[in-house]
């Protein structure tokens, strides 16, 4: 038989509109969006490495979500941003293959991160004077590469799934990105159970991925509850339902996403939908995790000043010198 799929050779991302006014507002507002991401995420991961202070789990599993979130981020926007530009938007299909298989990577692998730092919270909260013993080096280092796994995993089942199905019609992918519900509509097979397992198995895992927040954040609540001092209890509501809003928009959006059945005309609320999951999330998170946090505020100022310091120092050596 005839690998059908070697008929498609590329294909062509719409993106949000052909208008070139709208094409140049996208491209302007993504790059903001990208520019936020990129500096937050990176600011966290410079301070969590260079701080000594920020030394605990928390901060080296927040560490690692700034990693997943600015790679997250880096495999879709960049590209928007250079398609609404150029007005080409085509991607050859080992791209597509690798776009897929990295979106599927960071979100799942990010998802189980969400979870382990959730469960670092309970410990923390719940648990404090076990909290060293329970959260040892060792054990963080094994739950951030078991959630780097986790991800991978993921990402080999859907995308193998995904593009094991022949491709032999239209090209035209009704998205800024290559996501597999979209790429569904392209084959020319309507044999889709093995995809649809290989969404379901991903989603299920999601949903226990959820639970398991939802179970911590419940423990969390009942012991801030019990706190008597009313300071201490909005600071803990006022960190950890912000938390709880950025896990809820990225499962809701992701799950609709993958769930809802595909359909035949391509409507704006389909591009919301995955922005939603693809891109709130790497920008937001590093917002909302270290905006209220007093010792990422301390070691930012620290660096800062460090930073200036070094600058005048710079500026005086070749004074010094000519004299």
């Amino acid at each position: 038989m005839v690998n059908l799929t070697s008929l498609v050779t590329e294909f062509i991302l719409m993106g949000f509109s052909d208008i070139r006014d709208y094409q140049i507002m996208h491209a302007t507002l993504f790059f903001l969006i990208y520019l936020i991401a990129l500096l937050g995420n990176l600011t966290i991961i410079i301070l969590t490495t260079s701080d000594q202070h920020l030394n605990s789990p928390m901060y080296f599993f927040l560490k690692t979500l700034s990693l997943l979130d600015l790679c997250f981020i880096s495999v879709t926007v960049p590209r928007a941003i250079v398609h609404s530009l150029t007005q080409n938007g085509t991607i050859s299909f080992l791209g597509c293959v690798a776009q897929v298989f990295l979106v599927v990577l960071f979100a799942c692998a990010e998802l189980a991160l969400l979870t382990v730092m959730s469960y670092d919270r309970y410990v923390a909260i719940c648990h404090p004077l076990h909290y060293q013993v329970v959260l040892k080096k060792e054990a963080c280092e094994t739950m951030v590469v078991a959630s780097w796994l986790s991800g991978v995993a993921s990402g080999f089942l859907n995308t193998s799934v995904t593009f094991s199905l022949p491709f032999c019609g239209s090209n035209f992918v009704h998205q800024f990105f290559c996501e597999i519900p979209s790429l569904l509509k392209l084959s020319c097979s309507e044999k889709y159970l093995a995809e649809i397992g290989a969404i379901i198995v991903t989603t299920s895992l999601g949903f226990v991925c959820f639970i398991s927040i939802m179970v911590s954040y419940i423990h969390i609540f009942s012991t801030v509850l019990r706190i008597a001092s009313v300071e201490s209890r909005s600071k803990a509501f006022s960190t950890c339902i912000p938390h709880l809003v950025v896990v809820t928009v990225f499962l809701t959006t992701g799950s609709v996403a993958y769930l809802k059945p595909v359909s035949e005309v391509p409507s704006v609320w389909d591009l919301l939908v995955s922005v939603f999951y693809t891109v709130v999330p790497p920008t937001l998170n590093p917002i909302i995790y270290s905006l209220k946090n007093k010792d990422m505020q301390t070691a930012f100022w620290k660096m800062l000043r460090r930073m200036i310091m070094l600058q005048k120092t710079t500026k005086k050596q070749p004074h010094r010198q000519s004299t």
